[in-house]
This record gives C-alpha cells, sequence and structure tokens, in this order.
C-alpha cells in the first residue's frame, strides 16, 4: 500500500482528495434524489381497493427508509478502477471504467450509477484482488472518513509488480475503530476468507467455526444481506430469520441489516421459536440434558401415535334411504395405509374421513349410483364418520401429551423402553402432580419437547434462510426446531465449540448439522482474530488445551497490541478505580463478573457516582460503562473490559470445564484492553 504515486490521466492534474469529496456530495445528491422520487409517488390511481393501497403504501415506506443517508456512515468505502473492457472470463468493466463500492447501490438521473452495491459482482475483487490474482483491477482505493467526511485515500496498484504489497492503514485503523453504540456493519473490512462465506450460495448450508473476534456474527450477518441482494424475489416470499441467543444480543445486532438496507429480516431467540406455554419453571442439569437428548423425539413420537387404535365396528353412513357400510377389517387397512405413509400425525387425521368416504363412494358407484365430489365431503362430515374417525385418530394436544409423559410413570415408561432407562425416566418426571397446561410450571426445555409434539402433529412453516448464532449451547432438540424452521430452505450456522457454556454444548459440528437436518453442510473454520488484541487472546488461549483440545487458536491480526494487566486487588472499591480509569479511554467499557456478585459490584458503582448500562442497552458518550453478568457476556464486546474475579466466574458453574468455558467468553470481550481483577488467586490453567 502506498499513497498514489501514479493517478489515472485525468487525476494527475488535480486534487484527489478534492475529486473524491465531489463525487461523495453527488452521490448524496442523487442519494436524496432517489428518495424524492420513491416520496413523491402517487399511488391514488394505480391500486384496485384499499388492501392493495395498505400494501403498495408500506413497500414505499420500507423503500424510503432503505434509502436513507445515515449522515455518520460513508456512502462508499471503495473505488476500483479495472483496466480492460470486459470479454470472454474477464471481471466487468470497460477500459478506464472505475466503480465506486458502497452500502448500496446509487444512480444518477440518467441511470448511471454513481455508486455499487457491495453485493454486485463487480465489487467481489475489493475483498478478493490480491497482487497474485488482480482479477483484472489495476487500482484499488480505500477511503478513510472521519464521521460522514472524506478525509483521507489509500491506494493498491495490483497491476504494478514495482510495488510492494503492505499491510493497508486505513484497513487497520477501521478494524481498530473504538466502538460505541450496537454492533456495526464490516462491508468495508470483509477478508478474502470471510467473503467466501458471504457469497456462498443459497442452496447450502454453511457452519461458521470462529474464535473470538474472528467475525463470525458479523459474517452471518452479512450472508444474509448478500442473499436478500442475489435471490431477492425467492426469500421475499419464504422468509428469513436471524436467531440469537438472548435478547441482549439481538439488541446489540439488530441494527447491522438496517444499515445496509435490509428490514425484512426477522430476529428471535429459540426461545420465542418455541413459545407454545410459558415459561416460568427451571430444570436442574440432569433433566435438562435428558429434555434436550434427541432421543426425546423418538419418546414423542410413540406416545403420539400410541393414540391411533384399530377399528372393531363397521360404520354405517345412512343417506336418504340407503345405508352404507364400511367394515372394521376395511377401516383398519385405511388406518395401516396412513400409518405407513409416515405423514403427520394431523394430516393423517385429516385424510381419514375422506379415506372412509370414498370407501362409501365406491360401493355407491358399483350399485349404480354416480357420485361427485360434493357427495365425497358430505359423507366425509358424516357423523358416523367423524365419530369413527374421532374413536380411530383422536385430536391431539401437544402441550398434553408432553404434560402426560412428564407427570405418568407408567405412560413415559411404555413409550421411553428401550430409549431411557429407569434412572433417566425419574429424572424426568415431575415430582408433583398437576391439574392442567395453564397451572403447570413449564420449563425452556419443556416447551421445545411441546414443539417437537406440535411438529410431529402439523408440519411447521420453513422459511427460505434461517441463520443460527451461538449455535455450541444448543442441545440436540433445540437444533431440531431451528431445522424445522428451515427444511426447505438453508442455513448459517456459526459458533464457537470452545464457547459452549450449557451442560449440553455441542460436541462437534457434524453432529449439531445432523440434528440440524444439514447433514450435507460444509463447515468453514476461521482463525484470524480482527476485534480481539494480541495481548488479550494470548492470554485467553491458555485455556484452550483445557476446554477445546482440538480447536485451533485464534491468530490476532491486529497491529496494536492492546492495553493488557493482571491485577491483584483489596475489594470492591479497587474494581470501581479500575472502570474510572478504562473510562478516561475513547470507546465503550464493558464490567464484567460472576453473576452472583453483579450486585455488590452494581452498589459500588452507584456509591462512586457511576451510571451503568445493562447489557444490551445502548451506549453513549455521556454513559459508557455496561454492567454484564458473566452469563450474558457470550457475543457481546467492549472496547476496554475490567473482568472482576476469574476464578467467582469459574465456581459460577456446575462444573470446572463450563466455568473455564465461560471464563473463555469474559476474556475475550475486550477490543483495545483488559484489566482483570482479583483478590483470590486466578484459576490455575491461567497461570
Amino acid at each position: 500500500m502506498s499513497a498514489p504515486a501514479h493517478e489515472p490521466l485525468d487525476e494527475r492534474h488535480a486534487d484527489p482528495l478534492a475529486r473524491e469529496r465531489s463525487h461523495l456530495a453527488s452521490s448524496r445528491a442523487a442519494l436524496r434524489a432517489m428518495r424524492e422520487d420513491v416520496e413523491s409517488l402517487d399511488i391514488r390511481d394505480v391500486t384496485a381497493n384499499w388492501v392493495n393501497a395498505e400494501v403498495l403504501s408500506r413497500q414505499i415506506d420500507e423503500r424510503i427508509r432503505a434509502l436513507a443517508d445515515l449522515s455518520d456512515t460513508p456512502l462508499f468505502f471503495g473505488r476500483l478502477d479495472y483496466l480492460h473492457a470486459p470479454g470472454a472470463d474477464r471481471a466487468e468493466g470497460a477500459e478506464g471504467e472505475r466503480f465506486y463500492i458502497g452500502r448500496r447501490h446509487v444512480h444518477d438521473a440518467d441511470g448511471d450509477p454513481m455508486v455499487i452495491d457491495w453485493r454486485a459482482p463487480v465489487s467481489q475483487p475489493f475483498y478478493r484482488a490480491s497482487k497474485k490474482d488482480t482479477m483484472d483491477v489495476g487500482l484499488r482505493r480505500r477511503f478513510g472518513y472521519t464521521g460522514g467526511d472524506l478525509t483521507a485515500y489509500e491506494d493498491e496498484h495490483l497491476s504494478d509488480p514495482a510495488e510492494a504489497a503492505a499491510t493497508s492503514k486505513l484497513l487497520q485503523q477501521e478494524i481498530e475503530r473504538p466502538r460505541v453504540g450496537p454492533m456495526r456493519d464490516i462491508v468495508a473490512t470483509i477478508q478474502p476468507e470471510q467473503d467466501e462465506i458471504v457469497r456462498s450460495g443459497l442452496s447450502g448450508t454453511v457452519c461458521v467455526q470462529g474464535g473470538p473476534g474472528t467475525g463470525k456474527t458479523a459474517v452471518g450477518l452479512h450472508r444474509v444481506a448478500y442473499l436478500l441482494y442475489a435471490h431477492r424475489e425467492r426469500l421475499a416470499r419464504t422468509g428469513t430469520l436471524v436467531i440469537g441467543p438472548n435478547r441482549s444480543f439481538l439488541h446489540y445486532i439488530e441494527q447491522v441489516l438496517p444499515a445496509l438496507g435490509e428490514l425484512a429480516v426477522q430476529q428471535a431467540t429459540v426461545d420465542d421459536l418455541v413459545a407454545h406455554v410459558e415459561v416460568r419453571g427451571t430444570d436442574d442439569a440432569a433433566a435438562a440434558v435428558i429434555k434436550g437428548d434427541a432421543r426425546m423425539a423418538e419418546v414423542l413420537r410413540r406416545a403420539l401415535y400410541s393414540h391411533v387404535t384399530m377399528p372393531t365396528e363397521a360404520v354405517v353412513v345412512v343417506r336418504g334411504s340407503r345405508r352404507w357400510r364400511v367394515p372394521a377389517y376395511e377401516l383398519e387397512e385405511l388406518a395401516r395405509e396412513l400409518l405407513e405413509r409416515d405423514i403427520r400425525y394431523g394430516a393423517a387425521r385429516e385424510a381419514l374421513p375422506q379415506r372412509i368416504a370414498h370407501a362409501v363412494l365406491v360401493q355407491m358407484e358399483r350399485s349404480g349410483e354416480a357420485p361427485d365430489d360434493r357427495v365425497q365431503d358430505a359423507v366425509a362430515r358424516n357423523g358416523a364418520v367423524k365419530a369413527a374417525v374421532k374413536e380411530i385418530w383422536p385430536a391431539v394436544d401437544p402441550a398434553k401429551l408432553v404434560l402426560r409423559l412428564l407427570t405418568d410413570a407408567d405412560f413415559l415408561a411404555e413409550h421411553a423402553a428401550g430409549v431411557l432407562d429407569e434412572d433417566e425416566q425419574k429424572t424426568i418426571l415431575w415430582a408433583k402432580p398437576v391439574r392442567s397446561v395453564k397451572s403447570a410450571r413449564w420449563s425452556a426445555a419443556d416447551a421445545v419437547l411441546i414443539d417437537e409434539a406440535a411438529d410431529l402433529i402439523q408440519r411447521t412453516h420453513s422459511l427460505g434462510h434461517v441463520v443460527l448464532d451461538e449455535a455450541q449451547d444448543l442441545s440436540p432438540m433445540q437444533y431440531r426446531a431451528v431445522g424445522r424452521r428451515c427444511t426447505t430452505g438453508s442455513a448459517t450456522v456459526l459458533g464457537d465449540l470452545a464457547q459452549g457454556t450449557t451442560p449440553w454444548a455441542t460436541r462437534g459440528w457434524d453432529e449439531a448439522l445432523a440434528h440440524l437436518g444439514k447433514r450435507d453442510g460444509v463447515v468453514e473454520e476461521l482463525t484470524a482474530g480482527f476485534r480481539v488484541p494480541t495481548d488479550v487472546i494470548t492470554y485467553a488461549s491458555r485455556l484452550l488445551p483445557h476446554i477445546a483440545p482440538g480447536l485451533t487458536p485464534v491468530a490476532s491480526v491486529r497491529e496494536n497490541p492492546g492495553f493488557f494487566e493482571v491485577r491483584a486487588i483489596a475489594d470492591t472499591s479497587d474494581v470501581v478505580a479500575a472502570c474510572e480509569e478504562l473510562l478516561r479511554n475513547e470507546g465503550s467499557t464493558g464490567l464484567i463478573a460472576a453473576d452472583a456478585r453483579i450486585p455488590a459490584l452494581a452498589e459500588a458503582l452507584t456509591a462512586a457516582g457511576i451510571t451503568c448500562l445493562a447489557p444490551g442497552e445502548e451506549t453513549t458518550q455521556e454513559t459508557r460503562l455496561t454492567l454484564v453478568p458473566a452469563s450474558l457476556a457470550k457475543g457481546l464486546e467492549y472496547d476496554y473490559v475490567v473482568l472482576d474475579e476469574p476464578q467467582a466466574v469459574v465456581d459460577g458453574e456446575p462444573d470446572e470445564r463450563t466455568g473455564l468455558r465461560r471464563l473463555y467468553v469474559a476474556l475475550t470481550r475486550a477490543v483495545s484492553g483488559l484489566i482483570v481483577t482479583h483478590a483470590a488467586p486466578v484459576p490455575a490453567q491461567l497461570a
């Protein structure tokens, strides 16, 4: 990288920075004109009714929001100058033609592009071109901004063999820029290995294993944005969904896609997906592990289909003066045929009356009558047929089914035989009887079981694409719940096996993909760390041999080694002092501690006159300190972190391995600096 030594002909005698600023101003004016064109649309005479008018009006409002010009967000961040005109196996571009790469497409009044969307094929070389493979690019220019003002540029002459490759200073500054507020997009800093994942096709499922700071969450979100660009019509019909571990995390990432102009992506937690009942109870770890085991799917299936009873009596349908009789053996044949088809319980129950009615119609035709479809429908609604269906294939409520399994020892034993042993059955049985579904104190794991039962009865609606973040903490049954939401679509699975902090944490991605129903998914690994400073990730990686011995440690690519200190303290006043010290720097600060220590630390901060936020609340220039329970730290990041009492973080978990994983998460939330404060000795694994 170097300052521009030889500009294209039209820039040799002009101030390049002034020229680029002029293009930025013109592009902003063009974007404003695009937005005004949409705002001026008159739809009064083009809609047939109020429903169409409402839909069109909503689409126009979304388009106006998508064309918003955020004053502090660069409209374009790069430029590509191509060498040749388009041709066979050549990148798109004419000789001397250049493209400005930005967050969205902008065109002038004549329709000529002024800014190219970063997702367009012509933009791809901005992320992947190199000295070894120029992709027909002669010059790649990066822009530096202060707020929304273009203040610097940096050129890389890919076609010049005399110019040695060097690290981009602007790229490094953007990566290391302080973080205040919610998560932002990374379109200006996407790396080649990240871009390959972002631009992978819609038909395939991708699983991204990435350590702290490798950008896996950003890659997943940008892949959604890319897929919406490349397959907009299809995904507009089928829908997209981002699944995060908790509400704090979703609030933290919620501005990334809107900043890229994508407003229609849903966000949810796994608990949101399975919210068939109110969750008011909790399971101990042993019960939660068994309820989350994939074997429970077989127990539920057996319990559900045990309701199907073979008939012992014939069905007699009376129509006018005629009586039509379907014998019991024929009814049994119909029921067994439906069982063998292995269709959903509810779909089979809906099909059975039509099957019985068809058997009656066959008899009618043999007697010389000519019944039509209306007659068959009428027979299917006949009281005798409905009574038979109720007896053979009764309706089942999924919550009541799960409730019976968890409260009726004999019913559970019958359907868990050979699947769960006696001790496992006793572990998940509720100690006290429950009167009804509404009075039950359901746990989160119970809700997942109900969702499984509901899907056995009626197929869950499938979306076009699902992004699942922090996936390492899901149980097999939770994976199945997510997989049901993308049976006909694809998924992006994001996680880090070293950060699994639940008793049922994922042991391997192949196993996880199997539970998800995506055995053919491709596993990619990101090992370059862009967020966590070298000294911090090196310290945290001491834990890897104890928590995930097979994983490759993250290698930080940040030039700034970061501020790092392990500090012995006397009491909480020293923790407050460490926070005050870090708050003197620009950016956000997080105080992370074991959940049990949060109340005492909150009291100490209040006594010192320091205002703090809860996880997920947006930081501002006035309030930049967030008090974070260790259990909620996953997925969050702060410029500076004070980690209080690492041994207390470990001790707050049910076992040491889980505690060390929780500590690994907490240690790797810092972007610029970390102070570890401790009165008790630090865990031996960090020594």
